[in-house]
């Protein structure tokens, strides 16, 4: 992926996320609460980082029982280089972390296998959580077909590595031989997934995004109490996790827009109005997606420069 390119694609859709809350600003005054919000996004934006960390030191637990020994803050890097991109539909801008991984003598197919596997455990983590209150059965239903559907298809892409095999051979055969490569690299990836089907790495690996999405729901209940919007707790523990799983439903970059929708919509249906239900979306997205996308492409700032010193 072409780092230029992924820069103007993130300040397009920066742009347009701007210009659609000015619009809504017109009908509800948001921004005339922004003070207020800017007071507790550093709590928030502590206890996203922590999450970050979490999650990163599960990844490195799989590359090291894969035998892949990285250093730790090069390997912390890579992984946060990653979020750079997240705002892509389903994060798989995220495999820029074969970029700098790769000098580190771990192969882009073990990177495909880590991130195909910890996305599995954080959907879980996700509908985990979100199944503590369902108060939208039609967006947890929404929500629980995709996580259904996204593990049934990788399932059954490690169970049956002949069916991309043929799919490579096929697409070869018709000279497609840029997507034949895909389709190759997407089994053996997928394949490789493998070598973590172990009750212990899925055990770390459950555990570990357990909390770590835990702790970005906790955020959000902060937001909440800030706002003083009063709802019980697991209610507001539930609200952002099943909105994270609507967003990734609708296959848009990052969930933007579909995800702050899923939100207003939980929110207006416990009662609470327009104004504070846009402002606990947007300040939970600022304090999670946004500044993921900013430590990112720090991250991606610092290897490059590192890269072009070493050249």
């Amino acid at each position: 992926m072409k780092i230029r390119k992924a820069l103007i694609g993130f300040l397009l859709v920066t742009a347009f996320y701007l210009m659609a809350l000015v619009w809504i600003d017109t009908r509800s005054e948001v921004f005339a609460s922004v003070p207020e919000l800017l007071t507790v996004l550093p709590v928030m934006a502590a206890l996203s980082l922590l999450s970050w960390f979490i999650r990163f030191i599960r990844w490195h637990w799989l590359l090291r029982r894969a035998g892949h020994k990285t250093f730790l803050f090069q390997g912390l890097l890579a992984y946060l280089s990653g979020f750079a991109f997240t705002a892509t539909p389903g994060k798989v801008g995220e495999l820029v972390r074969i970029r700098y991984l790769g000098p580190m003598g771990v192969p882009a197919t073990r990177v495909l296998a880590a991130f195909v596997y910890e996305r599995a455990f954080d959907l879980l983590a996700v509908l985990m959580l979100a199944s503590l209150f369902i108060s939208r059965i039609d967006l947890f239903l929404v929500a629980l077909m995709f996580v259904l559907l996204f593990l049934g298809i990788v399932l059954f892409m490690v169970l049956k590595p002949e069916f991309l095999n043929r799919l490579a051979v096929y697409l070869r055969s018709i000279r497609a031989r840029r997507l034949s490569r895909m389709a190759g690299t997407l089994r053996d990836g997928l394949a490789g997934c493998r070598v973590w089907a172990d009750p212990l790495d899925a055990l770390v690996a459950g555990v570990l995004g357990l909390i770590a999405w835990f702790l970005t729901s906790l955020a959000f209940v902060f937001l909440l109490a800030r706002l003083n919007i009063d709802l019980p707790t697991l209610t507001a523990v539930s609200i952002y996790p099943l909105s994270m799983l609507a967003g990734a439903a609708s296959m848009l970059p990052g969930g933007v827009g579909s995800t702050e929708a899923a939100i207003v919509a939980t929110l207006s249906f416990h009662g609470s109005g327009l104004g504070e239900a846009t402002l606990a979306a947007i300040g939970i997205r600022l304090a999670t997606l946004w500044l993921s996308v900013i430590c990112g492409f720090s991250a991606v700032a610092v290897l490059e420069s590192s890269h072009a010193k070493s050249s």
